[in-house]
């Protein structure tokens, strides 16, 4: 849609053809926990949250956060800094109205849209369609390819085009889920106390990857904000290990030394009111420390001080990938030139999640998706 809105209608008739009923499903789906459409931090920050960040680099130096933010303005779209520092639709302003802004955007630009055509592959390099159980064969001079990745199969993203591309010899890594909840192992004793509680203001680390924030136990194991900025890493031991090990930081604000004088300053009270009233430990918390002592070691302050800084957990499965909020894998980034041009396919583009990077939850997916989106239509408009 950003591309299409982008492209210069004087240079070229447009035409997006949409698998659904409608436009922007999954932009919908997104919206309904709090549409967050991109983050307000600085672009130097900002370019760190991506994986590999040399390749998203060029495209949010293009079109940055910023960028996109006067662009929601232009059409109608005012939007506001949380105490998140994310960027949302001001107050009232709901995601099928933003959609609707871009879809007027497009009508603008004189975009014909063809609703209910899934791609089904080349014909002697005519693109093939199929739409209410017909197969549609059209020709085009430029081709511009968003085919999403597999999560979220509601939407229509399933992931089901990469046979297509293997057959032109381009290579597609195996989709793996992202932004997702991991399994842990727990106890069924513990679960009845600790699903569906969160761990709020916490460090969360594993390998080298650390990350502030808070996240959510359930049934499964363990999702939120704070495990989804480590999902490369946690990804990466799993797939070689079967396993990863997550480390939390109970409280980041005080250091070791600092809970270890409250322990020793405690006078007459108990191992668990320090936690509670000196430490400020929630019960869920304090729920984990036992889990991961036994009696003896529970109350001994110099173990239990440890632990407060650094408490494992073991993660040892992925959620199922249609649940996860996105997905890595697809086209390798090698196939395609700075420009997200085929290099096997010349005046074949590819962008969005159906190429291989990654990024967490909190507007980075969809900002890096817009201004590929803006990118490539300022190249084409270049380019004729």
């Amino acid at each position: 849609m950003m591309l299409a809105c982008s492209l210069d209608a004087s240079k070229f008739n447009i035409s997006i053809y949409e698998k659904n009923a409608g436009l922007g499903r999954k932009f919908l789906v997104a919206g309904k926990g709090g549409f967050n459409l991109t983050h307000s931090e600085n672009l130097e920050q900002f370019v760190e949250r991506y994986h590999p960040k040399q390749f998203i680099e060029p495209f949010l130096n293009h079109f940055p956060n910023a960028d996109f933010r006067d662009w929601l303005s232009s059409i109608g779209i005012e939007t506001y800094i949380g105490t998140s520092k994310r960027v949302f639709p001001v107050k009232g302003i709901k995601p099928i109205e933003v959609l609707n802004a871009i879809e007027s955007m497009l009508k603008k630009n004189n975009v014909s849209i063809y609703y209910n055509h899934e791609w089904k592959g080349w014909s002697n390099n005519n693109l093939l369609f199929s739409n209410n159980g017909e197969i549609k064969i059209i020709k085009s001079d430029l081709v511009v390819f968003a085919l999403g990745g597999a999560s979220w199969k509601v939407t229509g993203s399933v992931g089901d085009w990469t046979s297509y591309f293997e057959e032109k010899g381009i290579q597609i890594n195996p989709f793996y889920p992202s932004n997702c909840a991991y399994k842990i192992n727990w106890n069924q004793e513990l679960v009845k106390h600790i699903s569906g509680h969160a761990l709020k203001n916490c460090k969360f680390s594993c390998g080298n990857m650390h990350k502030k924030g808070e996240a959510v136990l359930t049934d499964f194991g363990i999702e939120g904000s704070g495990i989804y900025g480590l999902s490369k890493e946690i990804r990466k031991q799993i797939i070689c290990d079967e396993k990863a090990e997550l480390f939390i930081d109970f409280k980041p604000e005080l250091s070791l030394q600092e809970i270890q004088n409250r322990f020793e300053n405690r006078g007459k009270l108990s191992i668990k009111d320090v936690l509670e009233k000196k430490i400020n430990l929630s019960a869920v918390q304090i729920q984990l420390l036992k889990y991961q002592t036994s009696k003896e070691e529970y109350n001994q302050p110099e173990i239990i001080s440890e632990l407060i800084k650094k408490i494992p957990l073991i993660l040892t499965d992925f959620a199922p990938i249609d649940d996860a909020i996105s997905t890595v894998g697809g086209i390798s980034l090698e196939e395609v030139n700075e420009n997200l041009e085929l290099k096997k396919l010349p005046n074949h583009y590819c962008m969005g999640e159906m190429l291989d990077w990654d990024a967490p939850t909190g507007g980075y997916l969809l900002q890096a998706c817009f201004s590929m989106g803006k990118f490539v239509a300022d190249k084409l408009n270049q380019k004729l």
